[in-house]
Formats: structure tokens, sequence, C-alpha cells
């Protein structure tokens, strides 16, 4: 299973004259047909960028149609309700001591969340996850080159 983090969505839904649009668009399709997946700490957080130049209901529309609209699944934790208690301190604290950001930390403990099943942890910012995984971490244009 393929992880995927917020910015790889984000270029896809609002920068579509970037550089990396493309080889972004097809990575997405690609992962999309594996089988891949992201956090609710991702969707919130692309909800929040894109949050200034979206109406409440396009907001709300964006949250419940998102996992759809990228054939998502077994998002961590598995409920939204369970955000805040998804994870113990002391397993947060655990990440962050390898120099990992609140945020950053959250999305890395969902995805070690998923054990054997995680193959590859995608994201444009590979940098922040490299060597605080259990599998490799790519940009998108790496891991198409992997297929």
């Amino acid at each position: 299973m393929i992880f995927i983090d917020t910015d790889v969505f984000v270029i896809d839904l609002r920068y579509r004259r970037d550089d990396k649009y493309g080889d972004n668009k097809l990575f997405l399709d690609q992962a999309a047909s594996f089988g891949a997946t992201t956090s609710y700490y991702n969707i919130l957080e692309v909800c929040g960028i894109l949050s200034f130049n979206l109406n409440k209901k396009q907001l709300f529309d964006l949250y419940h149609h998102f996992p759809r609209r990228y054939n998502l699944k077994d998002i961590r934790p598995l409920k939204p309700n369970e955000l805040l208690p998804a994870f113990s301190i002391s397993s947060l604290m655990n990440v962050m001591s390898m120099k990992a950001s609140f945020g950053d930390t959250l999305i890395i403990c969902a995805a070690k969340d998923l054990g054997e099943r995680l193959d590859y942890f995608v994201s444009w910012n590979a940098e922040h996850f490299t060597g605080k995984l259990d599998v490799d971490v790519l940009t998108p244009v790496e891991y198409l080159r992997r297929q």
C-alpha cells in the first residue's frame, strides 16, 4: 500500500501550473489503481490549505468526498473522531525526538499504524520523512521510476 502525503494532493487540487503537476497527476492516477491511503490529518491539512479559496459548502464537500475522489482505502486513524486519542504521548514524543514537526509526527504515526501493509510513503518533501519510517520514502517521480 502507498501512503500519500498532503503536498501531493495540494498540487493536484490547487497548483495545476506547477512544474510537478504532470508527474504528480500520473502518480495519483497510478496510486488510485494500486490502492493508496493517507490519514485524516492529511485530509484536514488539505482542507485547511484550500479553505482560503473555498466557501463552507465546498470545504465540507471536499472533506466528505476526498477518499472517494482519490480511491483511498484504510485511512488512519480509522475514525475521524479518534484523531486526538489515536496515539500515545510517548509514541508522538519518540517520533518528534527524530526531529519531526508536530504535523509530520501525526502523519508518521498514522503511516506506522499500517504496519506491514505499508510499502511506500510518497511526498514531495520526502526528506522530512526519510529515516523515520520503516519503508521506502519517495517523491512521486522516484515512485514512478520504480514502476
